[in-house]
């Protein structure tokens, strides 16, 4: 269910501190209250193979997030106490050691369904048993939260596909170029290069020069 123009689920979810506070986090709340953008990255699962690749990425370009006035925040299905063990287990054993935002532990799968990350399908026999199949964990989406709490960007990956940080920095400054200019963004516009009007003579010129 794509929620790109719409405000961000009201819901508030565990979490675990890099310090191992227990926390409850509410995206929508956050983003509002602070006035920040939030970047909110969905993984699998704790100590598998590419999550801590994605996580230590998004760790490295915490401050460039920072510098957009940007809050990132992971989250997964994993409980905090596993949430933490992760924390500090370090980098060489494929730990998380190191990792300082906070992190949702979305256990009962609450934000996740609402969202529909899950993978996991249900079929019913014909006594109206339930049977379930699937991993029952998340796949790899990603949803970008402006300063009112609308999504401005969601994205979901296949769990063997990792994501490319940078695309998510370049997406947060379009977005923050639209909001200050009032024009719009081409394709592969980055900042510093040339955006448009929103109207016939703005993309006839823009065209023209590129």
């Amino acid at each position: 269910m794509a929620i790109v123009g719409k405000k961000f689920p009201s819901v508030s979810i565990d979490a675990m501190s890099e310090m191992g506070d227990d926390l409850k986090i509410n995206i929508f709340e956050e983003a509002v209250s602070k006035e920040k953008k939030v970047i909110l990255f969905w993984y699998p699962k704790d100590f598998t193979f590419v999550c801590p690749t994605e996580l230590h990425a998004f760790q490295a370009a915490l401050p460039d997030f920072e510098k957009r006035n940007t809050i990132v925040i992971g989250a997964s299905c994993d409980t905090n106490e596993v949430h933490f063990a992760w924390l500090n287990t370090a980098k060489e054993n494929g730990g998380i050691e190191g990792v300082t935002y906070p992190i949702l532990a979305d256990t009962h799968r609450h934000l996740a369904n609402i969202l529909g990350i899950v993978d996991q399908d249900v079929e019913y026999d014909e006594e109206g048993n339930e049977s379930f199949s699937g991993s029952n964990v998340t796949y790899r989406a990603t949803y970008l939260i402006d300063e009112t709490g609308k999504v401005f960007h969601e994205s979901v990956n296949d769990m063997p596909v990792g994501r490319n940080v940078k695309e998510y920095l370049r997406l947060i400054d379009a977005y923050a170029h639209v909001q200050k200019h009032g024009e719009v963004c081409p394709a592969n516009w980055e900042e510093g290069k040339e955006a448009m009007n929103a109207n016939r003579t703005g993309v006839a010129e823009y065209l023209s020069a590129n």
